[in-house]
């Protein structure tokens, strides 16, 4: 169902009944990994799947990134990384090792 690359290559499926009884297949709860990483600078202009394919030479691994950066997901959390400096273009994420 998912590529091996991908975040749900090897999370436990499962299939769910609806309440008007049809079913559906879903992925268990994903725990996101404690990792460590170098840190790098990103600027607005930079993507993820840019930054994966320069590291991983791939850029689907994308997710490793996010998954060390959790704020990444919600990007009301990345108020406290910016710089005092509110025409500042760059923030620092750790891009794990593989």
């Amino acid at each position: 169902m998912f590529l091996p690359s991908s975040r749900y290559a090897n999370i436990a499926q499962c299939q769910m009944t609806q309440p008007d009884g049809s079913t559906v297949n879903a992925v268990k709860l994903r725990m996101l990994p404690v990792v460590t990483g170098d840190p790098t600078t990103m600027t607005a202009d930079d993507h993820l799947d840019i930054i994966a394919n320069q590291e991983y030479g791939d850029g689907t691994m994308f997710w490793h990134i996010a998954d060390a950066n959790t704020e990444l997901y919600a990007p009301n959390l990345l108020e406290p990384w910016l710089p005092n400096d509110p025409s500042a273009t760059e923030i620092t994420i750790e891009v794990p090792e593989q």
